[in-house]
Parts: C-alpha cells; structure tokens; sequence
C-alpha cells in the first residue's frame, strides 16, 4: 500500500451470496487530486464509497482511507472525511441552522467555529437568508448545499462526492465545481462521483471507469481518450462500457412513436 495516498483501494471485493459486486477494485487518490469515479447504474460505485466509510465491513481486499482501515477504524475515518451522497437524509423538522449546529457538534467543534464556517460557506453557495428556514421547506438544490456545508463544516482532507451538483442550478454547479477545485488545490483528496460527462472531464485529474464491479480504464482524460480514440469523456465512457448502440436504440423509439 502507498502510504502517500489519501485514499487507497487495492483488490476490493464484495459478494453478495454469490455475485460479486466489486471484484478486484484497484484505485488511489492522493492529496490534491481529483479522481472521477463513474459507472453505469448498478457497476458498484456507492459499494465502494460505503466501503471506504466503514459502512461495509465485510469486504475482500485491502483499502485506506487517511492511511486508516475502514474495517478498523470506522469511527476515526468519518472524523477525517466529508461525505456528500446523492440522496441523503437530513432532519427536516430542523432549521439550516439547527442542523449545521448538530453536525458541528457531533464533530466536537465549539459554536463559534461551526457558526463561522458554516456561514461563510453558505454565504458563498447564496443559502445565508436561510438560516432559518426549516429543511422540509428548502428546494433539492437547496437542501444539497446544505449537504456540501455539513460535508465541510469539520475541515476534513478527504472528501467523498456522490453526485454532488445534484438538483444544482447552472449558477450553483459552477461554484461549485469551483469550489471543489480550490478544495484540492488546498490539499484535500477527492473521490468524485457523477454521471455528468463534461463536469468530470474538465474537473478531475485522473478517471476511473467501473464495469460490473471491475474498473474497465483509469487514468488521465489524455490517456484514456488516446487509447479509445475518443475526443470527449462520454465516446470513451460509451466505448469501454459497451454502450455503443445509443443512436440506433435512440431511433427505434423515434421510429415507435411514428407508427
């Protein structure tokens, strides 16, 4: 294992009865890198991410997340990791502020501190009006900036993204592309999944692409491009997964409703 990385994942089964969900996983992300993560529906990339929180103990292979064994030192791992998942659960009954304060406080941060940071990221991500409005009222962009805020409110190095611009308007995603950008760019370490071809194309700093629990390429977006022949992220995504036909499947429907 590379002490080195951030995150290490190296051989990373997990079975389900006899199906086996990730069979043989290899990827790292160092600090100050951005991998995109990304799969077709179903290809085990929330497996992995529940893995690496110690959510999974029961896999195959070995992982590191802060230079910790997620089978070991679960509680550890989720004092040093952000965690955005695409549909998360928040406590509705709360205000924004409410709940900041409890997430703050389940990381054992005074309240001046959470009150700091949570404003000034709020402040940015143009959610501070909110302070006080309860969650169950917030709009889904909304309630993921109030996800991202909770995410960072503890400073961690490592981040996890499970579609993190989720329900975001245009404005919001290129603040928050931004955002996560400068994040790396201050050393932290992301793990960064999306199904928006472009977004990871220009965002992340290496690709990895799983296939039925397998990763099927990684590497840099110039490597994988020259090695498919592809000129964008989602020619290289559609040839290494197999999904080759989408004109033609496109078609048959156009075709369908003519009739």
């Amino acid at each position: 294992m590379d002490s080195s990385a951030a995150i290490e994942v190296r051989g990373l089964t997990k079975r389900y009865g006899s199906r086996a969900v990730l069979d043989g996983v290899d990827f790292s992300v160092a600090p100050g890198e951005i991998l995109g993560y990304i799969g077709p529906n179903g290809a085990g990339k929330s497996t992995t991410v529940r893995a690496l929180l110690g959510l999974l103990p029961d896999f195959e292979g070995a992982a590191t997340v802060a230079g910790l064994d997620p089978r070991r030192a679960a509680l550890e791992i989720k004092r040093r990791v952000g965690y955005v998942a695409e549909n998360a659960l928040l406590y509705e009954s709360l205000t924004v502020a409410e709940h900041l304060l409890f997430v703050g406080r389940m990381h054992e941060l005074d309240e001046p501190l959470i009150e700091r940071r949570a404003c000034a990221c709020l402040e940015a991500l143009e959610l501070l009006d909110r302070l006080d409005t309860r969650i169950a009222s917030l709009s889904k962009g909304m309630r993921q900036k109030v996800l991202l805020t909770a995410a960072l409110l503890h400073a961690p190095p490592v981040l996890l993204l499970d579609e993190p611009m989720s329900g975001l308007d245009v404005h919001s995603q290129i603040l928050v592309k931004e955002l996560v950008r400068q994040l790396a760019l201050s050393g932290r370490a992301v793990l960064f999944s999306s199904h928006v071809m472009d977004v990871v194309e220009r965002l992340c700093t290496r690709v990895a692409i799983l296939k039925d629990g397998r990763v099927a390429a990684y590497g840099t977006f110039e490597e994988l491009s020259a090695s498919q022949a592809h000129g964008t992220l989602e020619g290289v995504f559609a040839s290494v997964t197999g999904v080759r036909d989408a004109q033609a499947r496109a078609a048959a429907v156009v075709e369908a409703l003519a009739r």
